[in-house]
């Protein structure tokens, strides 16, 4: 076994919210050391509800294992310690609008000017080059104005969003493999180079079988509700005492769905013959299926579909899921000490490598805990100067608070 991956990887996170973060969370769990750089006032995140400990449940889970520096970046100094920070670091992440980095003299160009291996990561929500790089972007103006939106919900109902932020989601994941790339790119190169992620792009690429029917279908794509778009019966269902789901794409699945309903001779009807066939008949196809399962409870169906080798699942809610063997088995939710004495549990990275360490997971920092030990042990400042730093309201106070939320 050998140490994590990222380990010696130092990354200087300027982000917030969510896919910055996110990003960086993925960094720290391959073992980087992520120092993240707030405002005084912290990361949005840490205020928004649910709070545990007076900090935001969003935040504890997005920054588990980083380290926390409170910086005022309005002053020159902030700024001057951020562009010390960059100048000893691998990877620089940051979610401003475009432009926003240079105003402050903390571009690529400047950085990479004393950190020509520097590789700056920069996540915006229409991208560098973009007509609509001035809009501000959030999760919901993504989904709406990449057609994501446009394809969910209910056939006669509005566009919806998802129940969880997918943009944000997306981004900081493909941000995260982009980082890793530059990384390899760099062994080879030994330069480092200005990584430019769109929200817009990395949604636009979650819509495969969109633009599939968009691309190459006869009819453009529409909403379809609780059933796949291109398949059939693949979707969710009803029983007597609540709603399970069936996953058919081939001939021998939907074969062995009509022996489990009792009705074999379904495989044969035209209607039903083709995957296509399906589609196009799903709401006959519907009626049936659930003119059988509805009789029967969700359980007696499963168990039906089970013995036909059918894929099939209940539908779970969200404490169903986390209090599930899969869960407890695959350790999505370790338990992590936190500085105050007590334990919380937090989100980890869910792959699992055969030959590397997993890092430590630990909990997110308290606003400003690492900051004074980072400039004295980083950048060689005195405590004195340091002192002055926190006086003049420049870096954030957090001998004076708990150092761990």
């Amino acid at each position: 076994m050998t140490n994590p991956c990222l380990t010696g990887i130092r990354v200087l996170d300027l982000t917030r919210v969510l896919a910055g973060p996110f990003c960086t969370a993925l960094l720290a769990d391959l073992g980087a050391e992520v120092i993240k750089i707030e405002t005084p006032a912290g990361d949005d995140y840490r205020h928004v509800p649910p709070l545990a400990d007076g900090t935001g449940g969003l935040f504890r889970l997005l920054n588990r294992g980083k380290k926390s520096v409170a910086l005022d970046l309005r002053s020159d100094r902030g700024r001057e310690i951020v562009r010390q920070l960059a100048q000893s670091s691998d990877i620089l992440v940051e979610n401003f609008r475009p432009g926003v980095m240079d105003s402050m003299g903390l571009g690529y160009t400047a950085l990479a000017g004393t950190n020509p291996g520097l590789i700056h990561v920069s996540i915006s929500g229409f991208g560098r080059e973009s007509p609509m790089g001035d809009l501000p972007a959030y999760d919901l103006v993504i989904q709406a104005m990449t057609g994501f939106m446009d394809l969910t919900g209910e056939p006669d109902g509005p566009p919806t969003m998802t129940g969880e932020s997918v943009a944000d989601l997306a981004s900081g994941l493909f941000a995260s493999w982009a980082a890793l790339a530059a990384l390899i790119a760099r062994g080879s190169t030994g330069k480092g180079q200005f990584v430019d992620v769109a929200m817009y792009d990395c949604l636009f690429n979650f819509m495969p079988a969109g633009l599939a029917q968009h691309l190459h279908g006869h009819v453009p794509p529409v909403r379809v509700g609780n059933r796949h778009p291109l398949g059939a019966p693949f979707g969710v269902f009803r029983a007597l005492d609540g709603h399970y789901t069936i996953a058919v794409l081939n001939p021998r699945q939907f074969a062995r769905l009509t022996e489990a309903m009792g009705r074999p001779g379904l495989a044969q009807d035209p209607r039903f013959s083709s995957n296509g066939a399906r589609h196009d008949n799903h709401a006959a196809l519907k009626a049936l299926i659930e003119a059988w399962s509805g009789a029967l409870p969700v359980a007696a169906v499963l168990e039906r579909l089970r013995i036909h080798d059918v894929p099939a699942s209940p539908i779970l809610t969200l404490p169903e899921a986390v209090a599930g063997p899969q869960a407890a088995a695959r350790d999505l939710l370790p338990a992590v000490p936190t500085a105050g004495g007590g334990v919380e549990r937090v989100m980890a990275q869910p792959v699992r490598f055969s030959a590397l360490d997993a890092a430590p997971v630990a909990a997110a920092p308290g606003l400003g805990a690492d900051g004074p030990a980072i400039l004295a042990h980083r950048l060689g400042l005195p405590d004195d100067e340091i002192a002055r730093l926190v006086e003049d309201g420049i870096l954030h106070d957090a001998t004076r608070s708990r150092e761990r939320a």
